[in-house]
């Protein structure tokens, strides 16, 4: 079994779409047509919208724990709001409240870090921690094979934590079927979900953008892969539109020594495709970017032949 990562060091340069092209020719290609996707961008999942997948299962994604002040023990004393580093803890006082009485304080849900350090400070032991559900996960099945994905609930922050968990039932899966590949959408930048995603990945394919941000933002991917020492491939999407930033792309990518596997044109069939929920190398085959991205795929699966066995994560 081997893993594939996409990347792209910004959002924005069509790494879903490309994920979803791949995911159709892997499927049609019988050297690699038992494959899991897992959906790692778990802020914006949109991997699904392509795929079209039927949800076979789904559980409730514990994030990190919120402060919650017992007011019936509280004694206002203002010890936990003094050691919250966030702010996240104010005093209160109620409209109906008089001659300066009544004051309490409150946890800011969107503000308070779970650290804890108010329930440890605070001497009546009225605060304690509460888990807290930050989203959801899913085991979906598509047209193309099981796919992993998530959604985060309005407000709560991108996790590793839940990042990895989409990636290691995807791999369980492909370990227990003995599926040949597991194909991941990762997300875009450098953080930690990037970090959660590419860990383990026996190679990474990155979608750059011949634009200035593409140029900086494709410096600080191949950093990210190079330190975890993953093997990588690149490949420029919307390359005819600023032939001078290709070149820029091209010469980033010699420098680290990272071969660009080829140029996708930009292509109005890409944006029908999208409309329409379909990878565009199903919706329009012989258009100029589905003949690009069959061409890249050919050399992602030749250069999975050459690398190390799966790492384990």
């Amino acid at each position: 079994m081997k893993q594939i990562v996409i990347l792209s060091g910004k959002g924005g340069t069509g790494k879903t779409s490309v994920a979803a092209a791949f995911a159709h020719l892997a499927f049609i290609d019988p050297s690699q047509n038992r494959l899991v996707l897992a959906d790692a961008d778990v802020d914006a999942a949109n991997l699904e919208l392509v795929l079209k997948p039927d949800p076979q299962e789904s559980e409730e994604f514990i994030g990190g724990k919120l402060a919650v002040i017992d007011q019936e023990t509280c004694s206002a004393c203002g010890e936990c709001a003094s050691v919250c580093r966030f702010d996240a803890i104010r005093a209160h006082t109620p409209a109906t409240a008089s001659g300066g009485g009544g004051e309490s304080f409150q946890v800011d849900p969107f503000a308070c870090e779970g650290c804890a350090a108010c329930a440890y400070q605070c001497p009546t032991e009225s605060i304690h921690m509460e888990e807290q559900v930050a989203g959801k996960f899913y085991r979906s099945e598509s047209r193309f094979g099981p796919l992993y994905h998530a959604h985060l609930l309005p407000g709560q922050e991108n996790s590793g934590k839940l990042v990895t968990l989409v990636k290691q039932r995807a791999r369980l899966q492909a370990m227990d079927e003995e599926r040949e590949l597991v194909l991941v959408d990762g997300p875009p930048g450098i953080g930690c979900p990037v970090i959660s995603a590419v860990s383990g990945a026996d190679l990474a394919v990155i979608v750059t953008e011949p634009t200035v941000a593409g140029a900086h933002d494709l410096e600080r991917i191949l950093g990210t892969v190079e330190h975890f020492h993953i093997p990588a491939l690149a490949c420029i999407n919307k390359a005819d539109l600023y032939p001078q930033g290709v070149h820029e792309i091209e010469a980033v990518c010699a420098g680290h020594g990272i071969q660009v596997l080829g140029n996708i044109p930009f292509d109005p069939a890409v944006t029908q495709a999208m409309v329409q929920g379909e990878p565009v190398t199903l919706f329009q085959p012989e258009a100029p970017s589905s003949r690009s991205l069959k061409v890249i795929w050919e050399q992602i699966v030749a250069a999975l032949q050459e690398v190390a066995c799966p790492k384990a994560l």
